[in-house]
């Protein structure tokens, strides 16, 4: 039972999905090192052998080929593409250069601007209201139902490690206060005892009496 449950699973996604978001895109391509047009930047879906470069796709003929490019230093893809072979549905867009595209992994972003009421739901980065991932990646993560399972079940355990940790710091803050307070002496004995001291030093003085004998 549990066998079908994870075989319908995979099912949701076709097969090179998890290849593409797996594979190292512009590196030079290994065949056609000495060419300038050797940046890996094209996946073909039929193959899923790796990155390919423009010089490797004469061997991918009627070949279903995607491009992927760059967005500060991530790899995204554009909709027009992508939108054609893969359901998309809850996956922010982003419009650049004119183009919009989508990101294929996680962009984490842990701190947010003000007034953002929507993150995603794997990386908690910034979201509009309408979406509920930021990237191909995230929404394969978040439709899987082993990941919820572990996901709760990690929110459960770090609550139960936060409270007993907390409960054990206030408890050893409470155990320093005990021990440091009877070493420290009240403060008004200290300034008695050596005012006391310091004043009968005068009345020692042998050069007082003989004075007034004089």
């Amino acid at each position: 039972m549990s066998a079908g449950c994870l075989d319908n699973e995979d099912n949701m996604w076709p097969p090179w999905l998890r290849p593409l978001l797996h594979t190292r895109f512009f590196l030079q391509c290994k065949l056609h090192a000495d060419s300038h047009r050797s940046e890996c930047n094209m996946y073909c879906l039929d193959c899923m052998n790796g990155a390919l470069c423009s010089l490797c796709l004469a061997c991918h003929k009627n070949h279903r080929v995607i491009q992927i490019r760059r967005s500060s230093y991530h790899d995204v893809i554009r909709v027009s593409e992508i939108q054609k072979v893969l359901d998309i549905t809850g996956v922010q867009t982003y419009i650049i250069n004119s183009a919009r595209i989508v990101f294929l992994n996680e962009r984490p972003q842990p701190r947010h601007g003000k007034g953002v009421t929507n993150t995603c739901e794997i990386c908690e980065r910034g979201l509009l209201d309408s979406f509920r991932f930021c990237s191909l990646g995230c929404k394969i993560t978040g439709t899987s139902k082993n990941y919820r399972k572990k996901k709760g079940s990690r929110e459960t355990d770090w609550d139960s490690e936060e409270s007993s940790y907390n409960s054990s710091s206030h408890g050893h803050d409470k155990i320093k206060v005990q021990s440091f307070n009877p070493s420290t002496p009240p403060p008004t004995v200290v300034n008695y005892r050596t005012a006391k001291r310091r004043k009968g030093i005068p009345h020692r003085a042998p050069m007082g009496g003989l004075i007034l004998d004089y």
